[in-house]
């Protein structure tokens, strides 16, 4: 369970640094959230602090990208 948590991790990373070009805030969404949430439950299924909180930190910070771009209102 881990390696999948830090897969989806890291894929939801990398969707967040193509997320923060201009016109793509729509990404978070749809690539970066999903899989960054997965990766939140599998890390903490698998009790891996590493993994959690890379996915945490992914979240966080795809979630203030929405936040301040008016994604979520």
């Amino acid at each position: 369970m881990r390696v999948v948590s830090l897969i989806f991790g890291i894929l939801a990373a990398l969707g967040l640094v193509l997320g923060f070009l201009p016109l793509f805030g729509w990404l978070n969404w749809i690539v970066v959230l999903p899989p960054a949430l997965l990766g939140l439950v599998f890390g903490a299924l698998s009790r891996d602090r590493g993994a959690t909180t890379l996915s945490a930190v992914v979240t966080g910070i795809a979630l203030l990208r929405l936040f301040l771009g008016g994604g979520i209102i």
